[in-house]
């Protein structure tokens, strides 16, 4: 009997039901996978974003974080790699209070873990003086325990039927995204669970958005490194090109006239990349 392996690298999973012409689409997307065999050699792993998860140890609050994006910054100049985990977004709280836990000047909060420190977003309704903050671990939520769990990549998805029958089917899908920048002997990969996958049956097209993300400027060298993260929206339809929609201010204009300002995602950017899409084991 095919396994779940076979039938995605042959482009031909029924899990879609009659759209993809299934005659049995419950059975098979209710199977097991099976164990590796001794003739399978595959043992590429990827990060499962949906089971990893960053836990602060402070007495006062061990709190945990879902890991919602990987970046990988490679210097090969440097011969450095660092590792930043963009954790989810959450929303300003009186923490442990025994009532009124949201405070009525709320805002969005969000941290990025990288260099033994947290850069923190904090994105109010107005434009903010401390939309960034980089604190130290032990200021924050005491030393880190990285949870991460991996699971066996069952096959890059190359063409156009395997990411059709793979979203059909309702497997987990990461997306790398590959950045380079030559000259300065830069690179970086921005791993994240693909969220939301557009496929056109009619047209046999395919658009990956989602997010956020956090996204390197790899234009120049910084000095600190973590300023050279924004937080972005990530669009790709081709493996040789990445769009990205970053949070920065933003004008709200109203009749012509510009009423203020605001942290919103906004100016969409292109990059060259190349794109990997890979469909988890489940």
């Amino acid at each position: 009997m095919p396994t779940r392996r076979d039938l995605l690298r042959a482009g031909t999973l029924a899990c879609g039901g009659a759209l993809l012409g299934a005659t049995d689409p419950a059975r098979l997307c209710g199977e097991e996978t099976p164990a590796k065999s001794s003739a399978d050699t595959s043992d590429a792993r990827c990060l499962d974003f949906g089971l990893s998860f960053i836990c602060g140890t402070a007495a006062f609050n061990a709190v945990r974080f879902w890991i919602e994006s990987r970046t990988t910054i490679v210097d090969e100049r440097a011969g450095t790699t660092a590792v930043y985990y963009q954790c989810a977004s959450c929303k300003s709280e009186n923490t442990f209070a025994p009532k009124n836990l949201f405070p009525a000047d709320n805002y969005d909060f969000l941290p990025i873990l990288g260099d033994g420190r947290w850069l923190i977003f904090r994105r109010h309704a107005y434009l903010n003086a401390d939309y960034r903050q980089v604190r130290t671990v032990e200021d924050s939520w005491g030393p880190t325990v990285t949870k991460l769990h991996y699971s066996k990549a069952l096959s890059e998805l190359t063409t156009w039927e395997a990411i059709r029958d793979a979203t059909a089917a309702g497997w987990p899908i990461v997306s790398q995204t590959k950045l380079r920048n030559d000259e300065l002997s830069l690179q970086a990969t921005i791993e994240c669970p693909v969220k939301t996958m557009n496929v056109s049956l009619k047209d046999r097209l395919f658009q990956v958005d989602t997010g956020p993300v956090a996204l390197p400027d790899l234009s120049k060298r910084y000095d600190e490194p973590l300023d050279a993260l924004r937080l972005a929206f990530v669009a790709f339809n081709a493996p040789d090109f990445a769009d990205f929609v970053v949070e920065q201010p933003t004008p709200v204009v109203e009749g012509g006239a510009e009423k203020c300002r605001i942290y919103h995602y906004s100016s969409p950017i292109s990059l060259p990349a190349r794109n990997v899409l890979l469909a988890l084991e489940i």
